[in-house]
């Protein structure tokens, strides 16, 4: 599920302040990354499965294993987890309500504070 319009996509911004932006929102970075491009996810367990909010990004200028880097942003995705085949984000997924509404909140306050220091 992509989350369309959440204004999230169209930031570029500093590689450390997002770091610390999402780290604080529960959006980990850990492995997920290369030179060009970052992944920052949020694990959901829950009764109807597994579910990860996944914002993904890629340098713009810089490079990320150096920490010097500006990442533009990318559409944010909601997806399943499916064991041992990965995470799916398709059309045909079922999200509860209330994790949808979890994540857009997340979203929304991520948005919120990077606005205060990300170029559009």
């Amino acid at each position: 599920m992509k989350f369309e319009n959440t204004g999230i996509e169209k930031f570029k911004a500093d590689l450390n302040r997002l770091d610390e932006v999402m780290h604080n929102h529960g959006l980990i970075r850990a492995g997920q990354w290369d030179y060009e491009r970052v992944t920052y996810d949020k694990k959901f367990e829950m009764r109807e499965g597994v579910f990860y909010l996944r914002v993904q990004g890629y340098a713009i200028e810089g490079d990320v294993d150096t920490f010097k880097a500006t990442i533009q942003l990318m559409t944010p995705l909601l997806g399943k987890y499916y064991y041992p085949h990965g995470v799916e984000y398709g059309e045909g997924e079922n999200f509860p309500n209330s994790l949808v509404n979890q994540c857009k909140k997340i979203l929304e306050d991520v948005k919120n504070e990077i606005s205060k220091f990300a170029e559009q």
